[in-house]
This record gives C-alpha cells, structure tokens and sequence, in this order.
C-alpha cells in the first residue's frame, strides 16, 4: 500500500464521470476544487461525480474545497505590457488609462507598504522596489526584465498585510462546502491563527465542521506557523506565492521546516505547486521533478497535490502513475518509525502501538477512531506497518484519505461496549474475508467505544485471538 497520498485538481481535462473514475483507479485519494475557478454551479456538478464514481468503485475518497482568500492582482491591461529594468511603474487607488499605472483588486494595500519594500508581479518573474510613496499610489522602479498580462498576482514580501483570509466570496463559497458535503476546506493566505479562528466562526453559523487546511503562502505566516498550526487541523505547503514571496532559492529550507514543524504537531501537510509541472504538456517528467517529489516524501509530506497537472493538462492520468510509482519507490527506503515525546495518554497509546509491531513483527495496526485522531497520531511514528482506521463517521473515513499510510477500512455501527465493537469487527472481517486469519495486526480502542480522546487499550489479535473474541461474552 502507498502510504503518501496524493491530492489531484479537477479541471476541464479530468471534470467528467470517465476520468474521475480513472482516477480513483490510478490511486488518488483526495479531489480538490479550486473555488478560485469555476461557479457553484461547476462545483456542486464535480462533487456529484466524484461521490459517483467513488461509489461505484467502493472506494471512499475525500473532497477538498480550496477557497480563494484575498489574493491581490492587479487589474485589466491591454495585451501584454513589456517592461525593462529600470521602467517606472505606478500602483495606484483608481482606474487609469495609462499603460504603466496599475490598479489593484485591493487598494487599500497602497497605505500599508512602504518606500524601499518590494513589490514583485506574477509569481516572482517581474520584481520592483517603491521608489516614492503619495495619497494615490506607489511608485515602483523595475528590477528586471519582463511582462505583465491583466489580473497578474502581486506579492508585498517585506510588508505586514493587515487584511482578512476570509473575503465576502469566500463567506458564500464556505455556505456551498456546508450545503454540499465538504470534507476539507483550505483557507488561502493565512496569516495568522486570527484567521482561523474568523473561518470556524463562518463555518459555526453553518453547521459545518470540515478539517481545516491552512495555506502556508507568506512571510507572516512562516512567523507564526507554531499559532496557526495550533487552531487548523492540516498545512499546505504551498510553494507558488512562497517562491514569490522569498525566492525559489530559498523555498527548500522553507518547505522542509513547514513538514517538519506539522510532523512534529501531528498535523497532516500537503506539498504542493508544480509537482510534475512538465506534464501539463509532455507525458514523461523532468528527472529533476522525480527527484522533488522524492525529496517531498523523504521530508515527511503527508500528501503530494497536482494542480495544472490535472485541470489544464494533455496527460492527467499519465501524471498520477508518475507520482504514484515515484512515491512507491521512495518508499522501499523510507526513514520508518519516527521519534517523538508523547504529549498525552492517547499519543503515548499510540507510540506503544508502534513500538510493538515493530518488535512483535505485525502486520498491520488497527486503531478504532471516532474523530480520526487515534489513527493520525498512529500515522505521526511513521510505522512500515499498514494502517486500517474503522469509525463510524464517514466524513472520518474520507478525511483519514489525506493522512500518511492510513487506509479507512470500513464503517462501523456505534457500539459504546468495547468488547462488543471488537467483537463486531473481528466478526466482519472473517464474514467478508477482509483480512486473512494467517494475519497478525494490533487494535488500538477506547475503554469508552465511540468517545473522541479515550483511547487506552491495545489488543494483539491473530488467528486465536480473533477465535478467542469471537467467543466472548458481553
């Protein structure tokens, strides 16, 4: 069993019943939408499909609802306006007819940067230094060569941004994800646990409970990743506006410490941005791009995500072979079995758990996990062992898609006696043959069934001991 997952990103090339099947085939374990693109009506049509073809296949996937938070761009230009180092041009509070002064979808930002800050357009590509500052705008000097097309993001690297994550869009595009069955919601452009906190209250007013990603996107929010991670249930590298904002040189340092900060605080990372991003239109990868997403893994990533790669793409499902078998390699050598501290009578259930079938030579681990945190603090020591999480929610189940070598296996009813649910579980496994007899796996389970957080029993089970509880009196 692969145990990195991998996030791929509907889009024209692969927003069809055929292709989200094909998918699910070829091993991807969470969709994602870019709510940056396309209407609720798109939307809700993709998440029909994918519920589908999921059940049709008998297999559970997770759906993950990016929202576009307040992404800065500039606004419209006429062709392509080339520029030189050296050129002038101004930001400015109003809509100008003059090529070289640009408007911004957020102009408040002009107040809040300063003379000698940074300014850089497009990804990085086009970088510049304010040169002047008035009421009305910014005047920037040009530090390279370049181009600009209309609706071009804007990075402010140097400057603290006091704006929110959460846009009036992103409030309606969070009503969707609760009126629609989400299972993951992505916040862009965090910047703080501030934000998180502004979404939760967003998402109380609806009812809707998803697991929360934040975006890591920003200088501020590399300064405060320990507070953010401690309000958000996942992380996202997310290496295109982090490349802007420090340069690409800098992007490996910066995106091993976000892994390793999220391994430590069992939080579940997804790294992405042009994993395979010469496959949008050739189907072989760079080797340099193999190695990336070897380097990803090694890191400890949770999960790796294609973008264009699966929406705009020639060879999507081409794509999702090349990571899968590239993970699957990695996999052979992975640095198994993590150290870390306990923080609580659960974690160190867990850490036992590993720590046996490492020595006991099992098979496989089961943790039974109403919220899913047994089986992601199982997945945090990074056994060899496979990983068989049963609830009995399945918004658990799709979640536990997106966590490091967990396989959800099946759907439980709640039963509070432990003895019972355990009883109930070997009694399914044997009926339906999901596991052979010869097998040897540990259970983890609560001495209160189906309370999050009571996890403190460890059961070894074999061929006789699934005998023994089969015959168990309760």
């Amino acid at each position: 069993m692969r145990k990195t997952k991998i996030v791929t990103t509907i889009g024209p090339s692969t927003n069809s019943y055929k292709m989200i099947k094909r998918l699910i085939d070829k091993g991807v374990n969470v969709f994602r939408l870019n709510f940056s693109h396309g209407d609720h009506e798109v939307h809700a049509e993709s998440i029909r499909l994918i519920r589908e073809a999921s059940t049709e296949l008998n297999k559970e996937v997770a759906i993950l609802q990016d929202i576009s938070g307040p992404k800065v761009r500039i606004g419209e230009i006429d062709g392509i306006l080339e520029l030189k180092k050296g050129d002038k041009l101004t930001l400015s509070k109003e809509i100008n007819s003059d090529p070289k002064v640009l408007d911004l979808s957020y102009p408040d930002i002009i107040d809040m940067v300063n003379i000698g800050e940074e300014v850089f357009f497009a990804d990085g590509t086009l970088q510049t230094i304010v040169v002047d500052k008035d009421d009305n705008g910014l005047h920037l000097q040009l530090l390279n060569n370049g181009e600009l097309t209309s609706k071009k993001g804007v990075n402010f690297p140097k400057t603290k941004l006091k704006i929110s994550a959460i846009t009036k869009k992103d409030e309606l595009d969070i009503e969707f994800g609760s009126n629609n069955d989400i299972d993951i919601v992505a916040l862009s452009f965090v910047q703080s646990k501030k934000d998180i906190l502004k979404a939760k209250q967003v998402m109380r007013s609806h009812n809707f409970n998803p697991f929360i990603v934040a975006k890591i996107e920003t200088g501020e929010a590399i300064d405060n990743l320990e507070d953010i991670l401690s309000e958000c249930d996942g992380v996202m590298v997310a290496r295109g506006d982090l490349g802007a904002e420090f340069g690409v040189t800098k992007l490996p340092r910066i995106q091993k410490y976000i892994i390793t900060v999220a391994n430590r605080l069992n939080k579940p990372v997804i790294t992405a941005t042009q994993m395979l991003t010469t496959m949008k239109d050739n189907p072989f990868p760079t080797r340099a791009e193999v190695s990336d997403i070897a380097n990803a893994v090694y890191d400890g990533t949770d999960a790796v995500m294609l973008s264009d790669e699966t929406t705009v793409g020639r060879y999507p499902l081409q794509a999702v072979s090349i990571l899968h078998d590239s993970i699957k390699d990695v996999e052979i050598d992975y640095p198994y079995f993590k150290e870390y501290t306990p923080v609580n009578s659960s974690d160190a259930v867990s850490k036992s758990a590993v720590e046996l079938a490492k020595n006991l030579n099992k098979e496989a681990i089961v943790p039974f996990t109403t919220s899913g945190k047994s089986a992601l603090t199982i997945s945090k020591y990074r056994p060899k062992q496979s990983i068989y999480a049963v609830s009995h929610s399945i918004k658990t189940h799709r979640i536990l898609n997106l966590v490091w070598g967990v396989r959800p296996l099946f759907i439980m009813t709640p039963v509070k006696n432990p003895t019972k649910l355990l009883y109930n579980f070997v009694k399914k496994i044997t009926d339906e043959n999901r596991v052979s007899k010869d097998k040897k796996f540990i259970v983890t389970i609560g001495s209160t069934a189906g309370e999050s957080g009571t996890t403190n029993l460890i059961r070894l089970l074999n061929k006789e001991g699934m005998e023994s509880v089969l015959n168990s009196e309760f």
